[in-house]
C-alpha cells in the first residue's frame, strides 16, 4: 500500500471522538436519505398505481380531440371490436371499452345530475378497481340488461336503494333525445366523494341502444402490468393504429397532467429539504479537516522545510477526506439500505396521511421502494459534499510559510 494512504489512515485516528462524530454525522445523514428517498419514490409509485388502478387505467385510445373537449358525438367506431383486437397486441395487459355522457338522474323523490358510463361488465374489473368496491348489491352482469350501479352519496341524495328504479334523460349522439329507467343493482363506495356523488355505471351494450351510438364508444381503457411498461405499450399501441389518424393513443400523463405535476412539485421541495441536510454534513467535515490542518501547522512547516511540496500536504488532506466520505458513504449506504429493504417488505403506517392516501386510492400502509437511485443518490451527493468541503482546508497549505508555520504556536 502507498505510504500516503497508510499515514492518511493513521491522522484521521489521532482525534478518534472526532472522526467518529463527523463519520456518524454522514452515516445518519445517508440513512435517512437512502430511507426518505425510497420512501418518497414508494409513495410516488403507490399514487399513480392506486390512482390509475382506480378508473383511468395507464393508456387510453381516443378520438382526436376528445380528451380536450368531451362531446358525445366525438366517438371511436366499433369500440369494442377495436378493444377485442387490441388485446391481441404484444405486452398490452387488460382492454376494455367504454362510452360515456352527461345525463340527469331521477328517483321517486329528487333529480341530480350524473356522469353516466357504458361499461363492459365482463372487462370493467380488470381495468378498474371501482366494480370491487360495491357496498351493496352487486355489479353489472350482461353487456345488455337494463341495470345501474350508483355511487353511495348519489343513492344518498336520490334516496335510491338496491331494486329502485331510476330514469335517466340525456342526448343523443344523433341529437336525439335518449331517455330509458333502469333498476338499481348495486352501490359503489369508493371512498371520493366527489366520484361517489356523480357516478354511475351501466351496460355498455344497453348505453349504445339508449344514446343512439350504435357501436360506437369513446374510449379503450388498457391496463399494464407495471409502470415501467407503459412507455413499450403506447408506442406498441400507436404502431397498431397507424392507419386510423382520427384515433390518438394518450398515456398517463396525458390523462392526469395533474398528478405528474403534483409529483413534481413535491420532489423539488424534498430535494430542496435534502440539500440542506447534505450541506450541514458537508460544513461538519470543513470544521472537522480545517481543524485537523490547523492543529498541525508546525508539523507541515517542519515537512516542507524538508522538501515536501504544499500540493504533496494537500493531496494528503484530500487522502483523508477520500477516507472519512467512503466509510460515511459504506456504513450509510448498508445501514439505509436495510432498512428500506426491510420496511419495503414490511411495509409501516405513517399517522395522519388517512384522508390523502384514500384521494389516491392506496391502502393503510407504506412500502418504500428500494432502487439504485434510492439507494446511491442521496450518498453519493453527501459524500461529493464532503469532498468539496475539504478544497478550503487544503487549499489553505499552498500559503503556509516553512519559518512561519514552525514557529506556530
Amino acid at each position: 500500500m502507498n505510504v500516503s494512504w497508510v499515514l492518511a489512515w493513521r491522522n484521521i485516528w489521532r482525534h478518534r471522538r472526532r472522526t467518529w462524530l463527523t463519520v456518524g454525522a454522514m452515516v445518519f445523514c445517508n440513512v435517512l436519505l437512502v430511507f426518505l428517498v425510497s420512501l418518497q419514490l414508494g409513495s410516488y409509485q403507490m399514487m399513480i398505481d392506486g390512482s390509475l388502478a382506480a378508473y383511468t387505467g395507464h393508456i387510453q385510445v381516443q378520438r382526436r380531440g376528445y380528451h380536450d373537449d368531451q362531446h358525445i358525438y366525438q366517438s371511436v367506431p366499433a369500440v369494442m371490436e377495436l378493444a377485442s383486437s387490441l388485446r391481441s397486441v404484444p405486452g398490452v395487459g387488460e382492454v376494455a371499452a367504454r362510452a360515456e355522457a352527461f345525463a340527469l338522474a331521477s328517483s321517486a323523490q329528487r333529480s341530480f345530475g350524473i356522469l353516466l358510463t357504458g361499461v363492459q361488465p365482463g372487462y370493467e374489473p380488470a381495468v378498474s378497481t371501482f366494480p370491487g368496491k360495491v357496498r351493496e348489491g352487486r355489479y353489472l352482469q350482461a353487456d345488455d340488461a337494463r341495470e345501474i350501479v350508483i355511487g353511495a352519496l348519489l343513492a344518498q341524495n336520490l334516496k335510491a336503494g338496491v331494486g329502485d328504479e331510476l330514469t335517466f334523460i340525456g342526448s343523443g349522439r344523433d341529437g336525439s333525445f335518449a331517455a330509458a329507467v333502469a333498476t338499481v343493482v348495486g352501490i359503489l363506495d369508493t371512498g371520493l366523494e366527489e366520484v361517489d356523488r356523480s357516478m354511475a355505471q351501466i351496460p355498455l351494450g344497453w348505453f349504445q341502444q339508449v344514446f343512439a351510438m350504435g357501436d360506437a364508444g369513446h374510449s379503450v381503457v388498457i391496463r399494464v402490468p407495471s409502470l415501467e411498461q407503459v412507455g413499450d405499450t403506447a408506442a406498441g399501441l400507436r404502431a397498431a393504429l397507424a392507419g386510423r389518424n382520427e384515433l390518438v393513443v394518450l398515456d398517463w400523463e396525458r390523462l392526469m397532467p395533474g398528478l405528474r405535476q403534483a409529483i413534481t412539485s413535491d420532489m423539488a421541495s424534498a430535494w430542496f429539504t435534502y440539500g440542506v441536510l447534505v450541506l450541514l454534513v458537508a460544513f461538519s467535515v470543513l470544521n472537522t479537516q480545517l481543524m485537523s490542518v490547523l492543529e498541525r501547522t508546525r508539523e507541515f512547516g517542519v515537512m516542507l522545510a524538508l522538501g515536501m511540496r504544499p500540493a504533496q500536504l494537500a493531496r494528503l488532506v484530500g487522502m483523508e477526506t477520500l477516507m472519512l466520505a467512503a466509510l460515511g458513504l459504506g456504513l450509510g449506504v448498508a445501514g439505509g439500505g436495510l432498512l428500506a429493504a426491510y420496511l419495503s417488505y414490511a411495509g409501516f403506517v405513517y399517522p395522519g396521511v388517512e384522508e390523502m392516501m384514500a384521494r389516491f386510492m392506496l391502502g393503510g400502509r407504506i412500502y418504500p421502494q428500494l432502487s439504485p437511485v434510492s439507494l446511491l443518490a442521496g450518498p453519493l451527493t453527501v459524500f461529493l459534499g464532503a469532498l468539496l468541503a475539504a478544497l478550503y482546508p487544503a487549499l489553505r497549505l499552498f500559503r503556509l510559510q516553512p519559518v512561519a508555520a514552525m514557529r506556530a504556536l
